[in-house]
């Protein structure tokens, strides 16, 4: 079963044992840490969403659960979570090379809308094979973060932000190409999707069986964002490629798929909390987005 969300001073408590008198600055909050020195003997994190990001760089044979999604990763690897997707990561080597930073959305605010980019999305590659020289290029940027927040210069945190800056691009040029945007959007239609996107991202993750999307249909879309349903769905085809409906069917059914592998709640509470009226109407939809049953699935 899922572990409830854990935010950042969650982690400080239960992996320090403490939590930072300045974790609650203006500044807001951001930490970076050598594998080794965090991981000691531990086997593997819990299976959880967390309300905060994490960018690590780990090396050895690694595997990855995240969302509905499992990865074995051979050799190097640049992992980039994010509070919408649970996720774990265990290790399969003994020893544990490399670094990770932890920081808030408060930290970065005013500093670049970096939930925008494609890495930070639903249907980004959070998880980044790596080559040696990806690798040695990355853990310089790691040590520089090392060196910088043990000064006492006024501004070392506008430094940090711009080292997690330079993380992010090194990810976003290692992902596949047919994932950057397409330099000919319009900026109206760029727009109009990037609220669709938020507005849909909004209602998820589902965290407990409680909590239900009130958002489904692409006529309930278009309404919240002012725009004619026809309009809004030529804007997504165009920028996406995708029609409304099928955006809002892939979204519902990777969480579908996510709450299936990771809770053990019951298919009707799932079905409810994906907005169906009746579980078998959510058989259906789950049967052709995934080609099984919801039953068969979670076997």
């Amino acid at each position: 079963m899922m572990e409830k969300t854990m935010s950042l001073e969650d982690f400080y408590r239960k992996k320090l044992g403490e939590l930072p008198s300045d974790i609650l600055q203006k500044t807001g909050q951001f930490n970076v840490f050598r594998l080794g020195d965090y991981f000691g003997t531990s086997k593997a994190m819990p299976y959880s969403r967390k309300d905060y990001y994490k960018i690590s760089l780990i090396s050895g044979e690694n595997v990855v659960h995240y969302a509905d999604k499992t990865l074995k990763v051979e050799e190097n690897m640049l992992l980039v979570a994010n509070p919408q997707v649970p996720y774990n990561w265990e290790p399969l080597s003994e020893e544990k090379t490399g670094a990770f930073c932890v920081f808030t959305e408060d930290f970065m605010n005013g500093f670049g809308n970096f939930k925008d980019y494609p890495i930070f999305q639903s249907k980004g590659t959070p998880i980044l094979s790596l080559n040696d020289a990806d690798f040695q290029r990355i853990l310089a940027i790691y040590n520089r973060m090392f060196s910088e927040i043990n000064t006492d210069y006024e501004y070392k945190y506008d430094l940090l932000r711009n080292l997690v800056f330079e993380l992010i691009h090194e990810a976003l040029k290692l992902q596949p190409a047919s994932l950057q945007k397409s330099k000919t959007e319009s900026k109206a239609s760029e727009r109009i999707s990037a609220l669709f996107m938020e507005l849909l991202e909004r209602q998820f993750p589902i965290e407990n069986p409680f909590q239900q999307i009130k958002i489904k249909s692409a006529g309930e879309f278009a309404y919240h964002l002012n725009v004619h349903a026809n309009h809004l769905n030529r804007v997504l085809k165009e920028t996406t490629g995708k029609t409304t409906s099928q955006l809002i069917n892939e979204r519902i059914a990777l969480e579908a798929r996510a709450l299936l592998k990771h809770t053990n709640w019951s298919i009707a509470e799932i079905s409810w909390c994906l907005g169906f009226e009746d579980p078998s109407y959510f058989i259906k939809f789950f049967k052709k987005a995934s080609d099984a049953t919801p039953g068969n699935f979670r076997k």
